[in-house]
């Protein structure tokens, strides 16, 4: 009899994927990658493992990899809160993955698992299209965990900032990703912000790098009356697509970015991770905003 691992392979045109994270029942990510397989005539399937609503802990995360990886998944995303925590699990990271300790997609290959980072292609991808002609400049990012890892490094490696304040409720979180960055960068070009407010009134853009303002994480990472109209703002959270913080920076006349661009190029990459086939990105892009306005009209 044929093993339940043999038979989803990518060579017979079945894959299996997923996400992993808490929160993520809204996620458009399973969407974009079935959309994109079935244009490419593959039998995809992409299953949504939300800690939080099977009531699981944190650490059953390492069962659920043995899970997937026993079964034949093509290999899993995984997003807030173990982007982090996952990368001990692993065989092996990329070269992106391993300068920033954190993975957004787990790939299985030959009994490994592989460890990759596609966040900071895909913000600095939408960082570009959705905010033409602005130059990063000094940039106040609220939020140092694994999204905040990778769109610091593509703020300074990718996009021309010149300097990247870090917040964090967690100061040794933010510490040592400014450590990180000055190793990578440059002394000068990142700074621990123990107060987001001052951070605000130096910076020229005010980036949400954290999970405040989810479904599951309502609110606002930074006060209202800190967003002047001279700040661009950006956002990586994508369900809702227009958040509390987002909302505040329009009302102000700011240029805003939300999250829909890192989430397509993202998710782009790990298509191309986990089937071997190069994605149509428009058309995924285009399979997110057909999901947003479904939605949209449902809730009408």
């Amino acid at each position: 009899m044929t093993s339940p691992a043999a038979s989803i392979g990518v060579g017979t045109g079945r894959v299996l994927a997923g996400l992993a994270g808490r929160g993520i029942l809204e996620s458009r990510t399973p969407w974009m990658h079935e959309r994109e397989g079935a244009a490419q005539g593959l039998l995809l399937a992409y299953a949504l493992f939300d800690f939080t609503d099977r009531h699981w802990a944190d650490d059953d995360l390492p069962r659920l990899l043995d899970a997937c990886q026993r079964i034949g998944f093509a290999g899993i995303n995984v997003t807030f809160p173990f982007k982090q925590a996952i990368v001990p699990l692993l065989d092996e990271l990329s070269a992106g993955a391993q300068a920033i300790g954190a993975v957004n997609t787990v790939v299985f290959r030959d009994g490994r698992r592989i460890g990759h980072n596609t966040d900071i292609t895909g913000f600095a991808e939408g960082f570009r299209s959705g905010l033409a002609g602005v130059q990063a400049g000094t940039v106040l990012q609220l939020g140092c965990g694994g999204a905040g890892s990778a769109t610091a490094h593509a703020l300074l490696g990718q996009l021309g900032a010149h300097c990247v304040l870090l917040a964090d409720t967690d100061r040794v979180r933010a510490e040592a990703l400014r450590a990180q960055l000055a190793a990578a960068y440059g002394a000068d070009r990142a700074m621990v912000c123990d107060d987001p407010v001052a951070g605000a009134a130096q910076a020229d853009g005010l980036l949400n790098a954290s999970p405040m303002g989810m479904a599951k994480f309502p609110g606002m990472p930074l006060p209202a009356e800190a967003i002047a109209a001279r700040h661009w703002v950006a956002d990586i959270v994508y369900f809702p697509l227009v958040t509390e913080f987002l909302a505040a920076a329009r009302s102000r006349g700011c240029r805003v970015l939300d999250g829909s661009g890192m989430a397509v190029g993202q998710a782009a990459d790990a298509f191309a991770l986990f089937t071997g086939r190069q994605p149509d990105r428009r058309r995924m892009a285009e399979s997110f905003a057909a999901f947003v306005a479904e939605r949209s009209r449902a809730a009408a």
